[in-house]
């Protein structure tokens, strides 16, 4: 796969996701169901060490589906320029953003995820399905005890109104 595309569709695929850059580039083709639109992060690959399932928005899937095919050879969908059976590095996507003209004070890889929490939150969505859109887990021990929801159906309308969101941004320019 030619690495700009790689590397476009990752960043894309990230702002689209709000996933911690780490796992978008380690993301693996069998950790997706397209058809169902849902991407399985296996707990080895998170951050707190367990299963985060993420909706995929029908923006997502069409980011995907346009590399899909380049991607078939190594497993990995984000391969590096190197091999395809390494994923793009780690600084990959951050040196893209300094190459569009941003600072690392001003964005970063990891910043989709505190922009999209913070859009989110500013426009009145359930701030519970936004922390489990990123993978948080409730810092409360108690309530953490207890509630076990996953706000699952929430998650895919709350993924899917980011995903349109970032198109009207988008069309802004």
């Amino acid at each position: 796969m030619p690495f700009k595309a790689a590397l476009t569709a990752a960043l894309k695929f990230t702002a689209l996701t709000c996933a911690r850059p780490g796992e978008v580039r380690g993301a693996r083709r069998k950790e997706f169901e397209l058809e169902k639109a849902i991407w399985h992060v296996p707990p080895e690959r998170t951050k707190m060490r367990r299963q985060h399932d993420v909706p995929l928005s029908r923006q997502a899937v069409i980011v995907l589906e346009e590399i899909w095919d380049q991607s078939a050879y190594g497993g990995l969908v984000f391969p590096s320029i190197r091999s395809n059976r390494k994923p793009l590095s780690e600084n990959a996507m951050n040196s893209a953003l300094r190459r569009m003209g941003y600072t690392k004070e001003q964005m970063t890889a990891h910043g989709f995820r505190s922009a999209g929490s913070t859009i989110l939150n500013e426009r009145g969505f359930d701030p519970d399905v936004i922390e489990a859109m990123l993978g948080h887990k409730d810092e409360n021990d108690v309530r953490r005890a207890y509630n076990r929801a996953t706000y699952w159906k929430k998650r895919v309308e709350l993924m899917q109104a980011w995903a349109d969101l970032l198109d009207q941004f988008r069309m802004l320019k």
